[in-house]
């Protein structure tokens, strides 16, 4: 016999950016999520406002209290979905918040552990860093942006603050690991990423801990909010609607 799950509710969904974006780099993922009926928000986080201003004194922190500001002004349980570095900012807002979120889900990243930092190899300038140039990152990176969607990534970029990326992860709760986690991997294959679980890689050290984690493959490069939009968003739908067990 098959097992009977549960039909998970709409959600209200906390959609947290990576490097680089704002809230309106969600925008031709939501339409899926909104019509499954979940009530999504789009997060911008602090410095990352508009090009001009002073996120010198922003760290990695003030990202993680904008997000669990966020949770607090909503009534019920929450599910988040974090890109890239902001992942690592959804992993402490669980740790922070464990009671209030249902479920988060990492799109081509993953919670770091307790000292680690998002990367403090990014060059920065005057305590801010703009977006690198292309040859910075792999070719698996930018699977699927082609000149167009490069363009217009990089018209659209804002200089992430520094201190994000180089300043350490802190966690001090251990519900965090009870909370459902779903990895969106677009870059990395589930064998891969389960190897380097297996190995005590430093970076899936914290996901192994994970007691009800999945892994999905959506093969494409590091910011399928571009490349497959669509598909990113019905695969969040998909795994909101069966959560790891």
């Amino acid at each position: 016999m098959s097992e009977v799950r549960p039909i998970v509710p709409p959600m209200d969904v906390l959609l947290i950016p990576g490097f680089w974006l704002d809230a309106s780099s969600w925008e031709q993922v939501t339409p899926p999520l909104v019509a499954a009926g979940h009530t999504v928000h789009p997060l911008t986080l602090p410095g990352l406002e508009s090009p001009g201003e002073d996120r010198r004194q922003i760290g990695f922190a003030e990202h993680v209290a904008a997000v669990v500001a966020a949770i607090d002004a909503l009534p019920g349980r929450v599910a988040l979905v974090g890109h890239s570095g902001g992942g690592t900012i959804a992993g402490a807002a669980v740790d922070a918040r464990p009671d209030r979120v249902e479920h988060v889900v990492y799109v081509d990243s993953g919670p770091l552990n307790d000292g680690a930092a998002i990367n403090d190899g990014l060059p920065a300038v005057d305590g801010e860093i703009p977006l690198p140039d292309w040859t910075a990152f792999d070719e698996s990176e930018l699977a699927g942006l082609d000149e167009e969607l490069r363009q217009r990534f990089r018209d659209r970029a804002i200089p992430e603050p520094a201190r994000v990326a180089s300043d350490p992860v802190t966690l001090s709760d251990e519900r965090r690991l009870d909370v459902p986690a779903t990895v969106i991997s677009s870059t990395m294959p589930t064998a891969v990423l389960e190897e380097l679980m297996e190995k005590g890689h430093p970076y899936v050290a914290e996901l192994a801990r994970v007691r009800r984690r999945a892994i999905v493959e959506l093969p494409t490069g590091h910011w399928p909010q571009f490349s497959r939009p669509q598909e990113l968003g019905e695969a969040i739908v998909a795994a909101l609607a069966d959560p790891p067990r």
